[in-house]
């Protein structure tokens, strides 16, 4: 079997990748500028990181999976909240409204054949109190994550609705990286 490499030291796209029975030979997170360029929305934003990560890693005769997760409140894209108070500004913006998070997936083959996607799901947040906001920047859950928080977490019980993947919300939409893998010859 060829070797697979996972450009992500995210524990939540490998346990995704878990679900689908695809264990990275290697995992070597992509080390790139995650600046956003000049006037680019948020969909081509996680496209191009996506792409860039894979290429980043990329080796002949090896697959290679990246993928980036942005959150969207229209054309305005939410941080990965690295402290209590832009966790808190995540949550303030997001609270009673819709937003989107869009999550790219990009599969290299051996062959340095590339194949990418794009998930993008509707998020509806309950309106959240000033004591919820407080309570989950408590928890610690929002650290590191884009938008401020964690679907998969205690936020799941501020989430009114989705509308498309809620693996893509998690970090790694699991049906286009099936499918992306099996178009490029990688056998689940």
């Amino acid at each position: 079997m060829t070797k697979l490499v996972l450009a992500s030291a995210s524990p939540r796209r490998q346990q995704l990748l878990a679900q689908i029975k695809v264990t990275p030979d290697s995992i070597q997170p992509a080390d790139i500028d995650e600046t956003p360029l000049a006037r680019e929305g948020p969909r081509v934003y996680a496209e191009r990181l996506g792409v860039e990560k894979a290429a980043a890693v990329h080796q002949a005769g090896q697959y290679t999976i990246a993928g980036d997760t942005v959150v969207a409140l229209g054309r305005r894209i939410l941080p990965k909240a690295e402290t209590d108070e832009e966790v808190r500004d995540c949550l303030t913006l997001i609270s009673g409204r819709a937003h989107h998070v869009k999550t790219s997936v990009c599969v290299m083959g051996p062959a340095g054949e590339m194949a990418k996607r794009l998930s993008n799901t509707r998020v509806v947040v309950k309106r959240l109190s000033s004591a919820e906001i407080d309570a989950y920047i408590e928890s610690g859950e929002g650290i590191g994550k884009a938008g401020g928080y964690a679907i998969q977490g205690l936020f799941g019980a501020y989430i009114r609705q989705i509308s498309g993947s809620y693996t893509g919300v998690m970090g790694l939409p699991v049906y286009e990286t099936a499918q992306l893998l099996n178009g490029l010859g990688y056998r689940l």
